[in-house]
Order: C-alpha cells, then structure tokens, then sequence
C-alpha cells in the first residue's frame, strides 16, 4: 500500500476515534444532566431542552443520541439495573446453598441503600408514588432487566429448597418487596425514628424464609 494512502488511512482512523471520543463525552454529560433534572422535576415536567441545557449542549445534540425523554429515562434506568445485576452475581459467586440467598438480599439491600438515586430512578419517585409508564417497548425491557435481577435472589431460594416455579416466583418477589420496603424506610428515616435498621429487616426476613423453607 502506498506510503499517502497508508498515511491518510490513519488520519481517517485517527478523527472517527476522536469523534466516538467526543460523542461519548457529550453522551455521559447528558445522562449525568439528565439525573438531576428528573430529579428535580420528575419524567413529567422534565424537558430535553432542560436536560440540554444542564449538559451544556444544544438540544439538537441530545436528539441525536435519544428521541425523546422516555428514551433517555429508560437509557438511565437500564444502566442502573446493568449494574445491580453485576453487583448481585459479583456477591453471589462461589458461595455456598446455605450462603447465597442472605449474600443476594444483603447485596440488593446495600446497593439501593448506597445509591439512593437509583432507588428513586428504579421506583419513578420523581413522580412520587403514582404507577408511571414509559411505553410498552421500553417496559417490557426494564422489567426484563429486573426479572433478572431478582432471579439472583430466587436462585438463592431453589439451593435451599425445590419449589413449584409459581411458589419460587411468590417468595422470590415477596422477598425483594420486603427489602424494597425496608429501603424506603430506612432512605427516608423512619426506621431510625423506630429503633431499627433496614439491614436488620432483611436479615430477619431472609432467617424467617430458610428456616420456612428448610423445617
């Protein structure tokens, strides 16, 4: 290959890397703005100009990586959810039947109670407490996502006991309902005001499901 052609390859190479580089920066700038405006003013009253003009960039810039805000939401909350999967599968591996099932309450527990942000992404407290939809397409995604998260939970409850998939489905999601309701509780303070503590709620309430499940 000749020595211009060769040399004009790399420059070609050289610039869409810079791009993607650039790209990515404004992506991450986007998403970080993007928090604090849904944050703020909740998936209803947040706008994508709003969100640009905390990301410091123009708003045409933010369509060109998400059509709309749903998208962008659920780009947010997908992540979020990426991550907690990590973080469950990383304090599950190697332990033991008896083990895994406290590791992944605990885990999920600590990973919310540690990013309070995104509990409140996860639970659309944004809108305070009424149901919100994004549209079907991305639903059926997020609560994928999750399904996945609380099925780490749920293998922890078939090491310990061979359940009927409804049953194992029933406790697995009572499970994680218990420890989203001690999350909220304890982000919001009200079990300091009750003398307790959330991860002593979890513990509780995994001690109380084995020793159900394995009597």
């Amino acid at each position: 290959m000749p020595a211009e052609t060769t040399a004009n390859t790399g420059t070609a190479a050289a610039k869409q890397k810079r791009r993607g580089a650039v790209k990515a920066f404004k992506r991450e700038a986007i998403l970080q703005a993007a928090r604090a405006i849904f944050a703020r003013d909740g998936l209803d009253g947040a706008t994508l100009r709003a969100i640009a003009a905390e990301a410091g960039v123009a708003v045409g810039t933010v369509y060109l990586h998400y059509p709309g805000k749903e998208a962008l939401y659920a780009d947010m909350l997908a992540g979020s959810l990426a991550d907690l999967l990590k973080h469950l599968r990383e304090a599950v591996a190697k332990t033991s039947a008896e083990d895994h099932l406290l590791a992944a309450a605990l885990a999920f527990y600590g990973f919310y109670r540690d990013r309070p942000d995104d509990l409140y992404l996860g639970l659309y407290l944004g809108q305070g407490l009424k149901p919100v939809s994004l549209n079907p397409e991305l639903d059926r995604l997020l609560n994928g996502r999750l399904i996945q998260c609380y099925t780490v939970m749920g293998d922890g409850i078939r090491r310990l006991a061979p359940l009927e998939p409804e049953a194992l489905k029933v406790e697995t999601v009572s499970l994680a309902a218990t420890i989203t309701g001690a999350l909220m509780l304890e982000v919001t303070g009200r079990l300091k005001v009750l003398g307790d503590g959330g991860e002593a709620v979890v513990r509780r309430a995994v001690q109380g499901l084995v020793e159900r499940l394995t009597k």
